[in-house]
């Protein structure tokens, strides 16, 4: 068993995303550890830690969701264990999880600093367990050249086992191997590989939304697969709606109180719609639902406001989960094409 901590420069950086392309691409047994969970799942009266679950559920583990986590809450956690017993725990738990595996993964929080108090940062655990670290960043271009050079500045070999960097959702791939990529080798930070964004990985499910916004499927649960890469929050005439041409793109959530009917039946007709959110928990008449019933598109109920439940929405983290078998797999190609797995896997 080979434990290798994954760690990111900053939130939404995708290290649980790459995390998955790499257990992919390796197709190797793999074992699962969040030390310190940062996205809480309630299931069956017991708490679990959102990755955790879903590299279980993804990889078809043994070990239970709330086994793979030390704790949640740092205050609890200072409150338990000291230096020395967080580091015999998680020596543990590695033993134990990583038993009869190949390669033992170590998701850390979402950057460098998290979890830092109660010695559960990656840095630290490095420093306590022996293992090698690959950080991920991703971001703007200027995000990413700062995160490295700042790793580089403070982050030597006396404080952790830094084996590589993996840069993320490069949205100019060819212009950051020729702009940036010099200035990050003369950094001597070790490039490891070079993902490009996609869009496709930051779409949303009709599903996803309903959830999140704890909305009321009242009519096309059947849709509630469908993709959605676009959002339109209708306030206006149906003729000045038509009008938008936001409103002629596929895969899109409209957004609209529930007393406009004639731009929900607007919204069906159109074709393209993937949901339709309705605000105020104002359902619409029999005729739209069945409307949406034999479209199969999703009409989901909230109770707040149309801006609230815009910002909502728009605020909302595109999280894998274990039914987007399409994100699976583009992601496992993208590290297969992009990252050296032969280095991976020597560290």
């Amino acid at each position: 068993m080979k434990p290798l901590i994954i760690a990111s420069t900053r939130k939404n950086a995708g290290k649980t995303s790459v995390l998955v392309g790499l257990a992919g691409a390796l197709q190797k047994k793999v074992g699962y550890i969040k030390p310190l969970g940062d996205r809480f799942l309630y299931r069956k009266k017991r708490l679990w830690d959102y990755d955790a679950a879903l590299f279980v559920s993804l990889f078809h583990l043994d070990d239970q969701p709330e086994r793979i986590s030390i704790g949640f809450d740092h205050s609890k956690l200072r409150y338990m264990y000291d230096r020395s017993s967080i580091t015999r725990e998680m020596k543990r738990m590695m033993e134990e999880v990583g038993k009869g595996k190949d390669r033992l993964f170590v998701e850390c929080g979402k950057d460098l600093t998290y979890g830092a108090s109660v010695y559960l940062d990656p840095l630290t655990l490095s420093q306590a367990t022996g293992s090698q670290v690959v950080v991920v960043t991703g971001g703007e271009e200027d995000e990413i050249a700062d995160d490295l050079a700042f790793l580089r500045r403070f982050v030597g070999a006396d404080e952790a086992h830094v084996g590589g960097v993996i840069i993320n959702k490069v949205k100019r791939l060819d212009d950051f191997r020729t702009s940036h990529l010099p200035e990050i080798n003369e950094l001597g930070v070790r490039v490891l590989g070079i993902i490009p964004y996609e869009p496709e990985l930051t779409t949303l499910s009709a599903s996803t939304v309903a959830e999140k916004l704890f909305a009321r499927v009242i009519a096309g649960e059947r849709g509630l697969h469908k993709t959605i890469r676009n959002v339109f929050v209708g306030a206006m005439s149906v003729g000045a709606l038509e009008t938008k041409p936001v409103f002629s793109k596929p895969d899109k959530l409209i957004l609209t109180s529930g007393d406009r009917s004639d731009l929900v039946l607007a919204a069906l007709e159109a074709g393209g719609t993937s949901c339709i959110v309705l605000t105020h928990n104002i359902v619409p008449p029999s005729n739209v639902t069945a409307e949406a019933n034999e479209r199969d598109i999703p009409i989901l109920l909230v109770p707040d406001d149309t801006y609230a439940a815009a910002i909502q929405v728009v605020n909302l983290e595109p999280l894998l989960t274990a039914a987007d078998t399409d994100k699976i797999g583009l992601l496992t190609r993208l590290v297969e094409q992009h990252v050296d797995l032969e280095a991976i896997e020597a560290l």
